[in-house]
């Protein structure tokens, strides 16, 4: 489904005359929030490339970004420590092949520091946002009533529905489904592994 039509499907089953544009555009957008907080699935996947061409201390994360799966430098995968050990590590300023990371805000901290080379940042990322009728995304195309029982727990609240342990039931069976599908595919490999949704390359 589109935008437009998960809005139309949303109208639908809540059956209210009293529902507005904005207000239907509201509950689909936290609707959203809440499934990318807690959803995790090959279609949020996401590669940042970045090539380093100077001395580079710290990576910051993308403006989608939601949790880190991994980090490489060329083909080997980055140590996460926490800030304490990082601290210790990182006494000296010390350049070469990153071994460790760690998190510090909207950064990840990098030792050794490299100077040259290519990280590989592989993570999950939000969905674009939708504004327009047509707009999809991978979550739409295959989410759709998900999305919209999400929006439903936050409009039976906002009116006080009766519905609204129904909408919160079925909003956490989509949910479990989803998961339980994705984390089959990773547990089966193979040809049913779906590859991130989106790459791209920071030059």
């Amino acid at each position: 489904m589109n935008y437009g039509q998960i809005k139309s499907h949303f109208n639908d089953v809540l059956n209210r005359g009293d529902i507005t544009t904005a207000l239907t555009a509201q509950f689909i957008d936290s609707g959203i929030s809440r499934i990318q907080r807690s959803l995790r699935t090959p279609m949020q996947e996401k590669i940042l490339t970045v090539n380093i061409s100077g001395v580079t201390p710290s990576l910051t994360f993308p403006a989608d970004f939601l949790e880190i799966i991994s980090l490489y430098y060329e083909q080997y995968e980055l140590q996460r420590v926490p800030m304490k050990k990082f601290r210790e590590l990182n006494h000296s300023n010390v350049t070469g092949s990153p071994t460790h990371f760690t998190r510090e805000g909207s950064k990840l901290l990098l030792f050794p520091k490299p100077a040259t080379g290519s990280l590989v940042f592989y993570y999950y990322a939000e969905m674009p946002a939708l504004v327009n009728d047509a707009d999809e995304t991978a979550l739409t195309q295959v989410a759709s009533n998900l999305i919209t029982y999400s929006a439903l727990t936050f409009a039976s609240d906002f009116y006080l529905d009766e519905r609204g342990a129904l909408f919160e039931s079925k909003f956490n069976q989509l949910m479990l489904e989803h998961q339980e599908m994705a984390n089959d595919q990773e547990m089966n490999g193979g040809t049913q592994s779906i590859q991130p949704a989106y790459s791209y390359q920071d030059i």
